[in-house]
């Protein structure tokens, strides 16, 4: 017979502090354990953004209704039915309202925070508190980390990076004040060691860390004792899943040691590089572990909101892995040239097949009376509909998740052109606790929309 636990149990090492997924033995029992066992499992929102606009015609589904994924959404086949497809919203506050060119600067600043920013490359950036830090301010005192900020382009909050618009506004989506940006985390090692060594003493954590990688041990080896006392308490059921999860942990580990080993033989002899970190050479493997961290952060409650950019607004990487030597951003100028927008639809597919991989993680982790996904609400997008056309209506999004929140999903729900995007983010807001009679407005926002 298991014994019962707090949600809050944490094993713990020298210079380690590992907390767990939710477990049966730290769920109501009784007569209404299936009623309390949704109120216990916590609810996570996250953003997941990609800049320069989509081939909008290869992304939208043909009809309404039952969810038929489009050539460029095809990759999601596994969660078709845990997604809806929306189309018509729109960031009225990224548009030029005066202010000339800026489009990619305004599309990320007004993604999730429906106001118009302030044009400047200065000192003076002003646009507003955001959906995700809005949401932080009520959900964020549950968990170690009110919130987790990620992406996979490096990019300063200082400086002109668009038509006289500031850095900040390209290269972040989160504002925990309208005046303060936050910036991301772009290395897979610094996010791990974050998250698993939250609390701890420094310098007990630097001794830790250098003993792990002078032994090849894995972080679960510094907690073994705490977890071999913990699974005398569990039950056969508990006992898979934590051991489940810690295989999502040194499978994690794993990756990152296989890069910076990868790192250490390129640098080695080359004067030219950077000093090794845990950042991969190909952008799918960056995505991917980014992406895992953010679920292990879900997992074991270490944050219930998750902001995270696959690559800065404006951003002009090549894709050569997909045989794209081109820049994103010069492809988004497409001038209707078929080639280019065959390239932009291959890189908008290359983005979702990232997606795909992360929906299919969070649907197989069992949680409550559903999957981790079932009880997260999740955005992916970007503040540009045609890159060519730099236009902020009808936007390329779509919803993941909240089966476990009365979200009806597997559809094409096509708004009227011109919604607010701002009133899906007061509903996602509501969805997940934050309380409504505290947040009335946001940005431009007209009300609550109906997605259940």
């Amino acid at each position: 017979m298991s014994q019962h636990l707090d949600r809050r149990t944490f094993l713990r090492g020298v210079g380690t502090v590992l907390s767990l997924p939710l477990l049966e033995a730290m769920m109501p029992t009784g007569a209404m354990a299936q009623t309390a066992k949704s109120a216990v499992t916590p609810k996570r929102i996250a953003f997941l953004f990609v800049p320069n606009g989509v081939n909008m015609s290869e992304w939208t589904p043909k009809a309404d209704g039952p969810l038929t994924l489009s050539r460029t959404l095809e990759p999601l086949a596994k969660v078709k039915d845990s997604i809806n497809v929306l189309t018509g919203l729109t960031q009225d506050g990224a548009f030029a309202h005066g202010d000339g060119g800026g489009d990619h600067a305004r599309s990320a600043a007004a993604w999730l925070t429906g106001c118009h920013p302030t044009k400047t490359s200065g000192a003076n950036i002003k646009a507003g508190i955001s959906a995700d830090q809005l949401a932080a301010r009520y959900l964020g005192r549950h968990t170690p980390f009110p919130s987790i900020e990620l992406g996979c382009e490096r990019g300063g909050l200082a400086g002109d990076c668009d038509s006289g618009y500031s850095c900040a506004y390209s290269n972040t989506i989160s504002w925990r004040t309208e005046a303060t940006p936050m910036a991301k985390e772009t290395d897979p090692r610094l996010v791990f060691e974050r998250l698993f060594t939250n609390g701890s003493d420094e310098e007990e954590t630097e001794k830790a860390r250098a003993l792990r990688q002078a032994t090849d041990k894995s972080i679960l080896d510094f907690v073994m004792e705490d977890a071999r006392t913990l699974r005398n308490q569990l039950g056969t059921q508990d006992r898979r899943k934590l051991d489940e999860y810690f295989e999502g942990v040194r499978e994690v580990e794993r990756r990152l040691q296989w890069v910076e080993k990868a790192n250490a033989e390129r640098a080695a002899g080359n004067t030219q590089m950077v000093a090794p970190s845990g950042i991969p050479s190909e952008f799918n493997d960056h995505i991917r572990l980014m992406g895992d961290m953010m679920v292990l952060a879900f997992q074991a409650d270490l944050t219930r909101i998750a902001t995270y950019m696959f690559a800065n607004e404006g951003s002009n990487r090549a894709y050569r892995l997909i045989n794209i030597p081109d820049g994103h951003h010069d492809l988004s100028h497409h001038g209707m040239n078929a080639e280019k927008l065959e390239k932009v639809r291959q890189i908008n597919r290359f983005h979702v097949e990232q997606l795909a991989y992360i929906l299919e993680k969070m649907k197989s982790i069992k949680e409550g009376n559903g999957s981790l996904l079932d009880n997260t609400l999740l955005v992916y997008g970007g503040g540009i509909s045609d890159g060519d056309r730099h236009n902020h209506d009808d936007l390329p999004l779509l919803l993941a998740g909240g089966a476990a929140m009365g979200i009806k999903t597997g559809r094409h729900i096509r708004y009227k052109n011109g919604t607010p995007m701002t009133n899906l983010l007061l509903t996602m807001l509501d969805k997940v606790g934050v309380p409504a009679d505290q947040i009335k407005t946001l940005g431009d926002s007209t009300g609550r929309l109906q997605v259940v």
